[in-house]
């Protein structure tokens, strides 16, 4: 109970650090973002809706005469996908599922206030951020007996992704159902009068000296109010109307899916001493602050917003109006950038002083409670939606890359015949260049630590020592168990 008590604690503090933030999924992530989230990822739907939206699983669920598992979701791009799955599955097996899809804040809300009363659906889509403090909640029920029992296999998906649902006592808690990654968003129409082309923004780099050719890029790509450029003489850097580069995730964000951690990542920074589980985080680390302290830079030179402008009108609005003219954001919002609302381009992330480019490599899984009055049938329906059957189909509706190699070929095939070049975002599975999303206990804490030391590090208001300082509390919390 003790443990129950200190979940919901947590999982209130995330939604307001969730409801603060916005989500890196308008994301998430989905993943799939984590975070800040964020997949942000993690992916997804960062908007709060105001009414759930419910559906039977298709005709053919709501003609079902068998066992109903509730399923929730966020994400509503998605939802048509999981409802074609449904009524997939309902033929085969006579199991109905009824979906329930929530805006970001309003799902974890209803997790917090569910979890102490017991009214949570049999299976929910899981983040990464959340769920080892399920783990230790003991509230997901582990899903090696139902494994081992129908031979199902945990070796079919991008490597990687399976592990990540293993807890430190080897018990599993998911099968992964996409992934997602990170590149550099251009707003096409902003590029008239840089003298850059998208073509001139695939081969970027960066460092922490000079900023490199991204730092010139984005330079070029800022103007001022009296239409003077980054890179021209006179440009005033305290009265922006164009930024060459904003964020997709605010600064006080410990994990920054869409934002700096691809920068860190091309550092050669890893959050932890290992991971998944790892026992210590390494903010402290002179990849880190210096990355973060070269952030600050851009913010002073105005080539990226301000806090109070990215905490104020949101990354998304930033850019949909015009005010930046690139962005890092996930796989998972390929269809709102290119849209109507902006003529969007994608590119890869910057190459950083290891020598290579990086992205945080996050997805999401669905977990079944221990609340469940049919684990046998919710196992059912998540090793459906964990197989080549349902995942072909999520990867046709072009919205997240499946976890399954031939499933994220079809998404990728989907985005080609709209007309969609998304190598920005597979280039980083296909070269090996991502890095695992941090799992520890404790995610809102460290939200709440770090971000804040983070933020005030990009407000000019702390320095390295401020992180540093805050990485030691981050430290002393109960991080592996």
């Amino acid at each position: 109970m003790k443990q129950l008590r200190r979940l919901l604690a947590l999982l209130f503090a995330f939604s307001l650090i969730a409801a603060a933030c916005g989500s890196d999924s308008d994301e998430a992530d989905d993943g799939t973002g984590d975070e800040g989230t964020t997949e942000t990822d993690e992916g997804d739907s960062g908007e709060d809706s105001d009414d759930a939206a419910e559906d039977d699983g298709g005709d053919e669920a709501a003609a079902g005469d068998g066992v109903t598992i509730d399923y929730w979701l966020w994400d509503d791009n998605q939802q048509p996908f999981y409802e074609q799955c449904a009524s997939d599955f309902t033929a085969e097996t006579g199991i109905n599922v009824n979906i329930t899809q929530f805006g970001w804040g309003d799902y974890w809300d209803g997790l917090t206030a569910g979890f102490a009363t017991g009214d949570v659906p049999d299976v929910f889509t899981d983040h990464l951020a959340k769920y080892p403090d399920f783990v230790f909640a003991d509230v997901l029920v582990p899903l090696n007996d139902f494994i081992e029992a129908d031979g199902t296999p945990t070796d079919i998906y991008w490597e990687g992704l399976a592990d990540l649902w293993v807890a430190p006592d080897g018990s599993r808690y998911g099968l992964p159902k996409d992934f997602d990654t990170v590149a550099l968003v251009v707003n096409q129409d902003l590029l008239e009068g840089s003298g850059l082309t998208v073509e001139d923004l695939q081969d970027l780099d960066w460092n922490t000296t000079d900023g490199g050719s991204f730092e010139e890029a984005i330079a070029a790509l800022s103007v001022d109010a009296n239409g003077v450029r980054g890179n021209e003489d006179g440009f005033d850097p305290e009265n922006v109307a164009q930024y060459g580069y904003v964020s997709n995730t605010v600064y006080s964000d410990a994990y920054s899916q869409t934002g700096w951690s691809t920068f860190t990542g091309g550092n050669g920074w890893e959050y932890l001493d290992s991971n998944p589980w790892g026992s210590a985080y390494n903010y402290a680390d002179a990849e880190f602050t210096d990355t973060i302290l070269w952030w600050r830079s851009l913010i002073e030179k105005g080539y990226m917003p301000s806090s109070d402008l990215l905490s104020g009108s949101g990354s998304d609005t930033i850019f949909t109006e015009g005010t930046a003219a690139t962005m890092t954001d996930g796989s998972w919002k390929i269809g709102t950038w290119t849209g109507d609302d902006v003529n969007g381009a994608f590119v890869p992330t910057p190459v950083g002083p290891s020598g290579q480019r990086s992205s945080m490599y996050n997805g999401l899984a669905d977990s079944i409670t221990t609340a469940s009055d049919n684990p046998d049938e919710a196992w059912e329906w998540v090793k459906y939606m964990a197989s080549p059957a349902c995942q072909d189909v999520v990867g046709g509706g072009a919205v997240v890359f499946p976890a399954i190699p031939d499933a994220t070929a079809i998404a990728q095939e989907a985005h080609s015949a709209n007309g969609i070049d998304v190598s920005a975002f597979t280039v980083h599975v296909d070269e090996g260049t991502t890095f695992l999303f941090p799992i520890t206990r404790e995610s809102p804490e460290i939200q709440r630590i770090m971000g804040n030391a983070i933020d005030a590090v990009l407000r000019g208001e702390g320095d390295a020592a401020t992180i540093e300082a805050a990485n030691e509390e981050v430290n002393s919390l109960p991080l592996a168990g």
